[in-house]
């Protein structure tokens, strides 16, 4: 299947699962954000917002640089590539089902007689 330790999957898929997190991540896309310019968006505190940074840290999404007392946070979108792979093994797992189920019951509607 995928090239990738169930646990780091798991992880990766639970920061993805909070849209707090995801918004975090669309806000660093473009360029690095310390924790208060993430924090500006939401109705949170910045301990709060350092808790969901720290999820997606350990899911290896962003990456956290300490410049004296400023925390800069990074988009590491490298760590999407194995989400991106466990989704297309099973959009093709899926799709090969369906289309030999799709045959059997055409096969099937051939078979039975007109009228019963």
């Amino acid at each position: 299947m995928v090239n990738i330790l169930s646990s780091e999957l798991d992880l990766l898929f639970y920061a993805l699962s909070d849209p707090t997190r995801r918004q975090i991540l669309s806000l660093i896309g473009d360029r690095s954000k310390t924790i208060t310019e993430l924090a500006d968006p939401f109705k949170m505190s910045l301990a709060a917002v350092s808790k969901h940074v720290k999820i997606l840290e350990k899911a290896r999404l962003l990456t956290r640089t300490k410049k004296g007392r400023i925390h800069e946070c990074m988009l590491n979108a490298a760590a999407l590539k194995s989400a991106e792979q466990c989704i297309q093994f099973y959009t093709r797992f899926w799709e090969h089902r369906l289309e030999l189920f799709a045959k059997n019951l055409e096969a099937e509607t051939k078979s039975k007689p007109k009228g019963k």
